[in-house]
Order: C-alpha cells, then structure tokens, then sequence
C-alpha cells in the first residue's frame, strides 16, 4: 500500500512522540512492504510563532492531500493567555470543523502488568475495556458565544440538531454492535433543552439497531459509574463537551492520560489521530513522555484510515510485550522500579513489532 500522511507535531512534548512514532509506522511500511510518505506541517503554539496562525493555510494543504493526518500536541503556557485573540487550541479546533471530523473515537483499556499502578482497586479494573465516542464539531465549544474581555458577564451556547446527534449516533451504534453490543448514551436531559433533543434522537436511531442493547445515564450518574464499574461499558456515546470530561476521567482505570489514543473521523475513511494527552511543557525535551497513546494512536491510524487491521493490531501487541517486560515511562512506573526514557521504551517497542 502506499500512502501518504501529514504529520502535525506541534507543541511541547509533541514533537518528541511524533517523531516516534513515524519511526515505528516507517517500521510497519519496511515490515509489511507498504509505502509511507510524512510531510510535515506546522499548528498550534509553533505555528502563531511562525506565521502568526495556530492553522496555515500551508497546513491545511498538507492535510488535504494526505490520506490521514497524525498530530502530537497543542499549546503551553508561552501561549496560554486566555484574552488573546489567536490560541493554539483555535488550531486544533479548525482542523476538526474544516475536515468535517465529527466523530472522536477513545478507547480506553486496562493492561494487566499495569493494575497494581493504577490509582483505583485492582479488583475494579479487570476486563476494562471502553469505546468513547464524542461528537467533535457541535455543541457548546462551536455554539455562539459572547466575550465581555475584563467586562461582568459573558456566555457559550450549546447547540445541536437532529442530524449532528444521529450521526454521532450511528457510529456508535455500528461501533457497539462489532464489541459486546452495549451502548450507553450520557446527557443531561433532566436540565437541557439540548441534551433532551439527544435523547430523543438517540432513542430512534436505536431502533435501527435492536441488537444493541442501550442505556442512557445523567452525566454525573456517569462520571461515578465510570470509578465503580468501569468494566460494566461497552461503547459510551456523548456530546462534545461531557465526551471530552469523561474520556479524560477514564485515564485514571489506564493509569495515565499518556497511554491513551484517538481518532477524529469523517464520513469517509479520513481521519486525524492524536494521543488525548497534553503538550506537557513541564517535561518536554526531557525525555521522559510517555509515547503509548501516540503509538496506539497510530495504530488506530491503520485501522481506521488504511484499513490495515493485522499492522495495527502488530502495534498494541508490540506495546503490550513491552509492559510486559516491565518498561515503564516515568508517569506509570510504581515505587522502586525504574524508569525508561522516552527513546528507550520506543526503541523497544519496535524490536517487539
């Protein structure tokens, strides 16, 4: 197969796990005899500092020529003063509207070399295995909002419509029904107009799916249910912003945000793919990031994109052998062991590919 894939390092530790993990997909492209080509563009912090604009209109054109995009990470405090007129994150979120990326996939896992680490009972994280689908381009972070600078009031509007929520839908009912056939939709339609409108479409869509059996949760019943019985969900569907809570709480049951991927879909087999973590700043250029959910992310890349399943499944095994040996990054090593660095665990996992 030959392919091309516009990588996005930008910020922080960014650059570091990118460049990872265009050494472990060069690794894939050499093993399994496909071609691989990276072009590089500029976004976020790196890119205001270069041209004046989180997304280039130089980006854009990379993005749109390739057949998937993969980015590292946005922002840091040099640019994290929230009245300025141009942000890092303004970047990402073009990226998503402009490319139509209305469906954000998380899986979040549990490994079993890492139990004992994780922040919750070990008994509490057997078998987990969670699917998160986040609708990406509507409610309250692309509704009008009003900005009142240093002034007394301001406001976000959360708004959607039928067919942003059944589409949302349609992909986590497709989702569900090749896992364990569960999907549980998280709103908050005892309060909002909006999320009562989900509901209801939720509800339909199911129709077309009688095989999927699905629940529907208040996000705060969700966000406890999630640290008591996490091994209960299948597939977990939700708007933009309660996704984007949620996912992130369920880093604790991997037992760090740095193992965790995703992946930005359209319609088509066009994706973006990012870790879910940060750019961390506090440890960039240290070596010590955690290159997991950048890898996984480009794992999903193959799946999603390329549709190259037995390469990405060659990834996640190459990860779980490495744990299984006992590497560890620093955010994930436990009392008394011993961390490895970034390029080391890397290097390893792809000896294990």
């Amino acid at each position: 197969m030959k392919a091309t894939i516009a990588v996005l390092p930008g910020d922080g530790i960014g650059p570091e796990v990118v460049a990872k993990s265009v050494e472990l997909l060069s690794a894939i492209a050499e093993n399994y005899g496909h071609e691989f080509t990276f072009v590089e563009g500029l976004i976020g912090g790196i890119a205001i500092d270069e041209t004046g604009d989180p997304l280039p209109a130089e980006t854009v054109a990379i993005c749109e020529a390739a057949d998937a995009i993969l980015l590292g990470a946005v922002g840091g405090p040099k640019w994290s003063d929230p009245t300025a007129t141009v942000q890092p994150e303004r970047g990402l979120l073009g990226l998503r509207q402009h490319f139509g990326l209305f469906a954000n996939l998380r899986p979040v896992k549990t490994y079993p070399a890492l139990l004992e680490h994780a922040p919750l009972r070990a008994e509490l994280l057997q078998d987990v295995d969670i699917l998160f689908v986040r609708e990406l381009v509507s409610g309250i972070y692309f509704g009008e909002r009003q900005e009142q600078g240093d002034g007394d009031s301001s406001y976000d509007t959360m708004a959607y419509s039928r067919s942003e929520v059944e589409q949302v839908a349609n992909v986590a009912f497709r989702a569900a029904q090749g896992r364990r056939k569960k999907l549980c939709s998280v709103d908050k339609a005892n309060v909002l107009a909006t999320m009562r409108l989900w509901r209801r479409t939720v509800v339909d869509v199911h129709d077309e799916y009688e095989d999927v059996e699905l629940e529907h949760l208040l996000v705060d019943a969700a966000t406890m249910h999630l640290l008591t019985r996490p091994s209960s969900f299948d597939v977990i569907v939700a708007g933009n912003m309660f996704g984007d809570i949620l996912s992130d709480e369920a880093s604790v049951l991997a037992g760090s945000l740095g193992m965790l991927p995703s992946a930005s879909l359209r319609a088509d087999k066009f994706g973006l793919y990012e870790p879910v973590h940060g750019s961390a700043p506090d440890i960039a250029g240290q070596g010590k990031a955690n290159p997991i959910g950048m890898f996984l992310s480009a794992a999903m890349l193959l799946r999603y994109s390329l549709q190259l399943e037995g390469e990405a499944s060659a990834i996640e095994a190459a990860i779980d052998a490495t744990l299984d040996a006992g590497l560890r990054t620093a955010d994930i090593v436990s009392s008394g062991q011993a961390s490895v660095s970034t390029d080391e665990f890397a290097v390893t996992v792809i000896q294990n590919l």
